[in-house]
């Protein structure tokens, strides 16, 4: 397998894992979408515009995702001050608590990752991954 090919597949795996140990452990069921939309609004409010440019989801998809976490409890919408056309976005009390927790879950999960390739090579893997690798001139 090349690189590409390797990243997506242990990328999937991961995430549904993480996924599955939320949905075990919880009644309240949150996508990996649902989760990575979240992400992004974590103790702040920003506008649904910003989480659209900052998520690789449609924006048609960002909206149905945004009403059913708002369903569920655990996101609230409000009208932006002086601006009629934009709404912000912020996590509930709830979707914090859920938030946070999922956070540790993952962080559990990360621990049994390094038991099993060892923790050097854990960190390594993230250096690696948090390298700015220049990818818009490779498109070019």
């Amino acid at each position: 397998m090349d690189l590409i090919d390797l990243l997506s597949e242990r990328h999937t795996l991961v995430r549904r894992m993480a996924e599955n140990v939320w949905n075990d452990q919880s009644d309240l069921s949150i996508s990996n979408s649902e989760w990575s939309i979240m992400a992004r609004i974590y103790k702040k409010q920003p506008t649904i515009s910003h989480v659209t440019k900052n998520v690789d989801i449609s924006r048609q998809a960002i909206h149905k995702f945004l009403k059913n976490l708002s369903a569920k409890g655990l996101v609230e919408i409000n009208n932006v001050e002086n601006n009629k056309k934009e709404k912000c976005v912020q996590l509930t009390a709830l979707g914090e608590e859920c938030y946070e927790k999922n956070m540790n879950l993952k962080a559990q999960l990360e621990n049994k990752i390094a038991e099993t390739i060892g923790m050097e090579q854990v960190n390594k893997l993230k250096e690696l991954l948090q390298l700015d690798w220049d990818i818009e001139k490779i498109r070019s």
